[in-house]
């Protein structure tokens, strides 16, 4: 008998007994559709959440601010009111409301450029807008923050601002394109807007600025309320917001960008926190802003995973106990087959085979109908309950883990039908024949 033959007399075996294997496949089926949701979850969330560190900067860059062992203010260890300090600078963003961080100046810039494993420093340039105003006429509350190396936007519409050139660009968020008096995210494209600032004389300054781009709200930006300029025209906006600053007052900075190479090692990062940390700085990266989230993330993906190999490892019983039950069925059957020349080898690869397709049609039909049921879910959900968190698709499918899944419990099945197997092909075919 060829392997295209024991393939042939496999599948036509399995629904000798119908009731029993189309139980079986309902097992293998509810595990398979259960690893194939928790799978599309973790995909869809770990997917939003490369999105959004894209959005807060590059896996290999770090913030970098100096170190105090005074820091003070609202989020601190101490919560009571912070010593004036004429050396610090409001914290902004990096920090909780009313922190402030001692200010990194011209000569820590040159320092940090010094320190073994650093590429490039870039300093926050703190840009402090007072509104921004549309075709609408409506003057709306709106901040502004510059783009970090390798910092790339989530957009519905149009291209990243310009780092280079001396066009002054700007990205909205979405949720200020109609109240601006723009059509939709598209047609706001091209248009003008102005930004304006106050500087130091209690001036105003305004500067128009053309939309080049239409950016998503994100975990990392979740009010929305946040525009980003290009390099040229946050430079404009803060050298207009610097005027009458004294000019030993003008470059200094709450934190500054680190670049470090980009196929850096998770030690070499640590080492290079630490090289930092004996300099005076402390160094944050992406994963460390996120690292909580995705690790609790990962745990609950494991968990659900857990119970879905659970219900695989039982129904694995169910392939062993059907198989048995054919072996035991097709007694004389077998040792007609094994007194006409077949192998043991054959007759235990038949059974294996039939195990492996039991093991196909559960995964596959489950894999299928989870694949249906959460895109259903995901959308109901994106409408819904998760309509303040664009562009996240709860429940996502690769191709490539969708096929694993399969895979893993065709293997899972081999393996439960290796028991059966081994029975059949040890049966003596004169005992076989004469079984009643």
């Amino acid at each position: 008998m060829t392997t295209v033959d024991l393939l042939r007399s496999a599948v036509a075996n399995t629904f000798r007994s119908k009731t029993r294997t189309v139980l079986t496949i309902l097992a293998i089926f509810v595990g398979a559709f259960t690893l194939t949701l928790t799978s599309g979850l973790g995909t869809g969330i770990n997917d939003y959440i490369d999105d959004t560190v894209s959005a807060v900067g590059s896996s290999d860059t770090m913030t970098v601010t100096t170190a105090s062992d005074d820091a003070q203010g609202f989020g601190s260890a101490d919560p009571g009111p912070a010593e004036y300090d004429p050396d610090t600078v409001a914290a902004g963003g990096f920090g909780a409301p009313g922190a402030t961080v001692v200010a990194l100046t011209p000569d820590d810039v040159t320092t940090l450029e010094g320190i073994d494993g650093v590429l490039a420093v870039q300093p926050t340039e703190s840009i402090e807008t007072d509104y921004v105003e549309g075709a609408s006429g409506t003057k709306y509350v709106v901040s502004a923050g510059a783009l970090v190396p390798g910092q790339h936007l989530t957009l519905t519409a149009g291209d990243q601002p310009a780092d280079d050139g001396t066009e002054l660009q700007v990205v909205i968020p979405t949720s200020y394109v109609e109240p601006l008096g723009f059509r939709d995210d598209a047609a706001a494209v091209g248009q003008s807007v102005t930004l304006a600032v106050t500087d130091a004389t209690r001036t105003q300054h305004t500067v128009t600025a053309t939309v080049v781009g239409v950016a998503e709200e994100s975990i990392a930006s979740p009010t929305g309320a946040s525009v980003t300029p290009g390099t040229a025209l946050a430079t404009a906006l803060f050298d207009a917001q610097n005027v009458g600053v004294p000019a030993d007052q003008v470059d200094r900075y709450a934190q500054a960008t680190v670049r470090f190479a980009a196929d850096a090692t998770d030690e070499q990062v640590t080492a290079l926190k630490d090289r930092l940390t004996a300099a005076g700085y402390t160094g944050t990266t992406v994963a460390d802003q996120l690292g909580t989230f995705t690790t609790v993330i990962d745990g609950i993906v494991l968990v659900l995973n857990a119970f879905a190999i659970i219900a695989l490892l039982a129904a694995s019983f169910g392939i062993v106990n059907t198989l048995l039950m054919s072996v035991q069925e097709r007694t004389r059957e077998i040792g007609l087959m094994k007194a006409m020349g077949m192998g043991s080898g054959r007759v235990f690869a038949l059974f294996s085979l039939e195990a492996a397709f039991i093991g196909f049609l559960g995964s596959a039909i489950g894999a299928g109908v989870a694949m249906v049921a959460g895109s259903v879910v995901s959308s109901a959900l994106a409408g819904s309950l998760l309509s303040n968190l664009p562009g996240l698709t709860l429940i996502a499918f690769d191709p490539v883990s969708i096929a694993l899944i399969v895979v893993v419990v065709m293997v899972i099945a081999f393996v439960a039908g290796t028991l059966p197997a081994a029975r059949a092909a040890r049966a003596d075919p004169v005992e076989s024949l004469r079984y009643e």
